[in-house]
């Protein structure tokens, strides 16, 4: 055997020992390729079913949204509603019950004033 092939030969043994080193974390690597491939699997079923909750929650959501703007639509009609009827009883009932209470008011301040008046003509008839 020569030099060149026993430099050859060694060549050849560290190739085979460095390929061994090598091997192992390929392997590794493989299987992490592996379990990352089942995690994106497992997500993606569990995502689907997640999805579809959101979009009826979604729509059970906009639902209630759309019973709300009808009660606020409501309240709103009997407010304005309520605000007239207030406007119509004080147009109606509101401005003669003022004039009856002015008028009474006059009717007793005249009624005081002539009473005064005659009390003050009988006090200076009696003096």
């Amino acid at each position: 055997m020569g030099v060149g092939e026993i430099a050859g030969l060694i060549a050849a043994i560290a190739f085979a020992v460095l390929a061994g080193f090598m091997i192992y974390p390929l392997i590794r690597l493989g299987k992490m390729f592996d379990q990352i491939a089942l995690t994106v699997k497992e997500s993606g079923e569990h995502a689907i079913p997640a999805l579809d909750e959101g979009v009826t929650t979604v729509k059970q959501v906009n639902k209630s949204l759309e019973d709300v703007n009808r009660i606020s639509a409501a309240a709103s009609t009997t407010a304005n509603n309520v605000g007239a009827l207030t406007d119509l009883y004080g147009s109606f009932l509101g401005k003669p019950v003022i004039k009856v209470a002015s008028a009474a008011y006059a009717l007793k301040s005249t009624a005081q004033s002539f009473i005064a008046k005659n009390a003050g003509d009988t006090a200076h008839k009696g003096e």
